[in-house]
Parts: C-alpha cells; sequence; structure tokens
C-alpha cells in the first residue's frame, strides 16, 4: 500500500494543501487536493474516491477533477464512495447543476464520468483487492473514517476530522492497527472551541488512544491550522506516545 499525501491542512495557504491522500496512484481518500498536485496523466489513474464526509475542505477539488477527466476521455469514469448523507450533500450542494454541473450525468445519465456508490458504515466492501470498512466518527456533520486492509492483513485507518469519539474505538479495540491518520486541528489551548466544533488538540488525542488496547504502530497527524502547527507539533511531543509525527504536503510512505 503506497500512499501519497497531496494535502493534509485544514486550510489552504501557499505550500498548505488541503486534505487528500493517494493510495497506489489509483484510491483517492478525501479530494481537497487534486488538480494543483497531480498532472493530467496521474489523475486519469485515479477510479475511486473514498470521502469521510461533506465539508468543502475534502470535496473541494471534485467539481475541477470531473471537468479534467470529461475533457480527456468519455469513456473513462471515477467512482465516489461514502455513507448516504455524504452522497446526498454532494450532489445537492455542488454537483447540482447551480454551483457546478452535474458530473453525474455527464456526459449522458447512462455513461457518466463520475458515479455514486453508497455504504453503509460497519459493512466491508472491496475496491482494488482492498478490503474497506466505515466506521461513524464524532463530528458537526455525518462523517467516517475508513480502516483499509490489504492481503497481507497491514491496516490503516484513516480519520478526516472527528471529535472524542467512543463507538469507533470499541469497534476496533483488539484490533492492530499499522498506521492511523488522524486529525488534530488545535493547540490544547482552544479545547472549548475543538470540543465544540468535534475536533481533537493533543491533549485530546491521548484520551482517544487511551480507549485501544494497544496503540497503532505509527500515528501520523493531519488537519492542523498551519498558524499552529509548532504548537501542535511541541505539544504532541509532550502526550508521550511513540512513532507519531505531522505529516507533510508530497510525503510518500509504504504499508
Amino acid at each position: 500500500m503506497k500512499i501519497q499525501v497531496l494535502g493534509c491542512s485544514a486550510t489552504e495557504l501557499p505550500k498548505s494543501n488541503l486534505p487528500s491522500f493517494l493510495i497506489d496512484g489509483k484510491i483517492l481518500l478525501d479530494a481537497g487536493t487534486i488538480g494543483t498536485v497531480l498532472d493530467d496523466s496521474e489523475q486519469m489513474k485515479i477510479k475511486h474516491i473514498l470521502l469521510t464526509h461533506a465539508h468543502l475542505d475534502h470535496i473541494k477539488d471534485i467539481p475541477f477533477f470531473a471537468d479534467n477527466i470529461s475533457m480527456r476521455n468519455r469513456k473513462y469514469y471515477v467512482t465516489i464512495t461514502s455513507i448516504p448523507e455524504v452522497i446526498h450533500a454532494l450532489k445537492n450542494n455542488l454537483l447540482n447543476d447551480i454551483v457546478w454541473p452535474d458530473f453525474t450525468k455527464i456526459p449522458t445519465a447512462a455513461n457518466p464520468v463520475i458515479r455514486i456508490k453508497k455504504i453503509n458504515a460497519g459493512k466491508t466492501f472491496t475496491i482494488d483487492g482492498y478490503d474497506f470498512t466505515a466506521y461513524k466518527v464524532n463530528h458537526v456533520v455525518p462523517a467516517v473514517g475508513y480502516l483499509i486492509e490489504n492481503k497481507r492483513k497491514k491496516r490503516l485507518l484513516y480519520i478526516g476530522d472527528t471529535g472524542p469519539s467512543n463507538a469507533i474505538w470499541k469497534s476496533l479495540y483488539k484490533t492492530r492497527i499499522h498506521c492511523l491518520i488522524i486529525e488534530v486541528s488545535f493547540p490544547n489551548k482552544f479545547e472549548d472551541l475543538a470540543l465544540k466544533t468535534r475536533h481533537l488538540t493533543p491533549r485530546l488525542l491521548a484520551r482517544e488512544m487511551e480507549k485501544l488496547r494497544n496503540v497503532p504502530d505509527n500515528i501520523c497527524i493531519i488537519h492542523f491550522k498551519p498558524r499552529y502547527k509548532d504548537k501542535i507539533k511541541e505539544e504532541i511531543k509532550k502526550i508521550g506516545i511513540h512513532n507519531i509525527k505531522i505529516l507533510k504536503d508530497g510525503e510518500r510512505f509504504e504499508l
């Protein structure tokens, strides 16, 4: 499982891209950043997009990506997968022929460049040889994280936006997680704001990890506010969890 970080910040600024993580060049986890990093040929290799939730920073580049691929090859299509609430929000608020053309009907309703797949949390499905299971997390809108397992039983848990949760950790309590990608949006001094908006701080992350029997082998931090990145990094070092780091745009690693 080869992972490329297209973007991992909570805010878009120069050298700070919005969340998108590319697996094996073909499967995209969230779609905040596509076209500013991948050229035409790289974009045409993407076959699937899995969305955690419908906030703009996680779906922003879908419209431009759809436009790009529709102009390159009318036989090509991409499948967007998520829970029904996320698909509903995407169709009604973005690809709605008002904000942007509805590429689930272009070039034709029978053969669109964007195809939709609704999945239910807790049910495992397979994409390109990987087993995916969505788990609901605690955010201000319906949201999930994805557990991804390859044939060698290596497991990546990707969580986009979340506040303190219980159900996901209860479900995965005994599961060995080789790599966890999880958000820490604010430093500790903004804990009240984090709880209100259902995000995490370093201190809140530490409490979440206490809900697992075994801490993941590697923890990768995303969705930080760029202006507080250094403070978050400093506070993460103090929580006493080994093998934890803040991801960088452009980083590549293999599981």
